[in-house]
């Protein structure tokens, strides 16, 4: 049976992940992680490459990769309000760039063609029928100039030539060039959105226009609903001008299943050569133009005109944006930076991903913070400071514990404080003597594959470098150096510290591989995630 995916479905399913996010029972996190994404002295380990920098894999889709995304999460920074928006792509205005005209019949099916003339798209939601100018006001082609069969040249109306830049509620021509053009205002970006997700791909549209309490946004919304104000319909296209027809101007009722909607025709040589709704009316999904006002009773079926009532989305033209606009986009921000120890500076990463709803520790329940650190933390001693001046992130460091020898790999060390972050991943629990990243069957598995904790007590090495033993006196979340108070950002117990989280719970909603990035303590690193529904 033939069937489609909507547009509506898409542009709903992005509305109901912004309302997931803004739920206050959820907690969505971006995270960074996976520090050593190409390995290390030529073995990759689970999940990586060798060559990841020169030709980074695509993620891997299913619960084998899912569990081991979690597993190299460094640290997370929870999605809020403020960081989450609707977007659509970017159209900025140029000059004699002709645009497309807003319509709701564009289709390609079976040889039924009604593609917009400029974009050659059979969707409105792929066509530039709205823009972006130099200040960021957002607008709606209603009119191009353009009339005639839309195959044909004249159909693609004019460049445009004068960039709009009026905030009126009513459409308008931009300037004085008599280009053609009828625009109507949405909205403009507020300039703290354009800090945070301006991009040259995508406008950012606004949160909640529904309900939107800003006096412009409400303005506009209201303007839009025909139920208040019976200005539905705005534009009334000529795609065949007809002839034959009395020279003049006359009022013409359209109709259809809405009341109240009037267009002035103007007719000249027996054409009809100009257009103007003088009543928008309300509650059309289709209209027919009536034209008994101008003599069509007279006219041969070859000369009869057709005249198209443009249907705007739901009530009205700036009645609902991100229907009018087709916003099945989200994009989502986030900034890292030095300001807090659960971000370490020192650290790498090669991938950023979404996950939702992650447990607590001794599964507390979904956390609710707003970050988290899913690193492993050991103080060492610093008896042996000297050696431990050169960790490596990427390095793998080991100690020998009941049952056998714990491992990780370096995710973060900070000299100043002796607190080393680490991550524990399925691989380094492979075979090691060879060495070999996976799962083969060798005379050492039995000691090697289980994972096991760092102690207390013990020396800590990396490689064949002692790093010292966990300062096992140690247990708070902040330590005193030189007079100066420094908060470590997780909690020690007798020198080590765990995840914030429980890795084997949330759900990876995204996940990005990125060339490797090394993080330092002069940049910061935003993140803009773009989810296409």
């Amino acid at each position: 049976m033939p069937a489609i995916v909507t547009d509506q479905f898409r542009i709903t399913n992005a509305g109901n992940f912004v309302d997931s996010v803004l739920n206050e029972s959820n907690s969505y996190y971006v995270f960074l992680g996976l520090p050593n994404p190409a390995g290390k002295d030529g073995v990759a380990g689970f999940g990586r490459t060798t060559s990841w920098n020169n030709n980074v894999p695509d993620p891997t889709d299913n619960q084998q990769y899912l569990t081991h995304y979690r597993d190299t999460s460094l640290f997370g920074k929870k999605i809020n309000a403020s960081n989450v928006r609707r977007v659509v792509k970017k159209h900025t205005w140029a000059a004699n760039t002709r645009y497309d005209m807003y319509r709701h019949d564009y289709r390609i099916k079976d040889g039924d063609e009604n593609k917009a003339p400029n974009s050659q798209s059979g969707s409105l939601y792929r066509t530039n029928y709205y823009v972006i100018t130099s200040e960021f006001k957002v607008y709606i082609c209603l009119d191009n100039g353009g009339f005639g069969d839309p195959t044909l040249n004249d159909a693609k109306g004019n460049g445009s030539k004068d960039e709009p830049t009026f905030t009126d509620l009513e459409p308008a021509a931009a300037g004085t060039s008599n280009d053609g053009y009828l625009w109507k205002y949405l909205f403009t970006v507020a300039p703290s959105d354009v800090v945070k997700f301006d991009s040259i791909e995508y406008i950012v549209l606004p949160n909640d226009w529904s309900t939107s309490t800003d006096s412009q946004i409400q303005a506009v919304r209201e303007n839009g609903d025909s139920d208040i104000n019976k200005n539905q319909i705005r534009k009334v296209y000529i795609e065949n001008p007809g002839s034959t027809y009395t020279d003049g101007q006359k009022v013409c009722d359209i109709l259809g299943d809405g009341t109240g909607a009037q267009v002035l025709v103007t007719v000249s040589g027996g054409k009809i050569v100009d257009t103007v709704v003088t009543a928008g009316g309300s509650g059309y999904t289709y209209g027919i133009v009536d034209l008994k006002n101008i003599g069509n009773s007279d006219v041969v079926a070859d000369n009869r005109a057709t005249l198209i009532p443009i249907i705007p989305p739901s009530k009205g033209h700036g009645f609902d944006i991100y229907t009018e606009l087709g916003a099945d986009k989200v994009l989502v921000y986030s900034r890292f930076d030095d300001s807090t120890k659960d971000f370490p500076s020192d650290t790498h990463f090669g991938q950023v991903g979404i996950i939702k709803n992650p447990n607590g520790t001794n599964n507390t329940g979904i956390i609710t913070t707003s970050q988290f650190s899913s690193l492993s933390a050991i103080k060492l001693s610093g008896d042996i400071a000297d050696s431990v001046k050169d960790v490596i992130v990427g390095s793998t460091i080991t100690q020998s514990v009941t049952g056998g020898t714990a491992r990780g790999i370096v995710a973060s060390y900070d000299s100043e404080t002796f607190v080393l972050k680490y991550i524990q991943d399925r691989s380094l629990n492979y075979s090691t003597t060879p060495l070999k990243k996976d799962p083969t069957d060798y005379p050492t598995s039995s000691t090697e594959a289980k994972v096991l904790s760092f102690s207390s007590t013990g020396n800590i090495f990396e490689g064949s470098n002692d790093l010292g033993s966990p300062m096992s006196t140690f247990s708070g979340i902040t330590t005193t150096i030189n007079n100066k108070l420094i908060n470590l950002g997780v909690q020690f117990t007798n020198g080590l510290a765990g995840s914030e989280i429980n890795k084997k719970t949330g759900d990876v909603i995204y996940i990005d591989n990125r060339k490797e990035v090394t993080r330092n303590i002069r940049q910061k690193e935003d993140v803009k995630i773009i989810l296409e529904f």
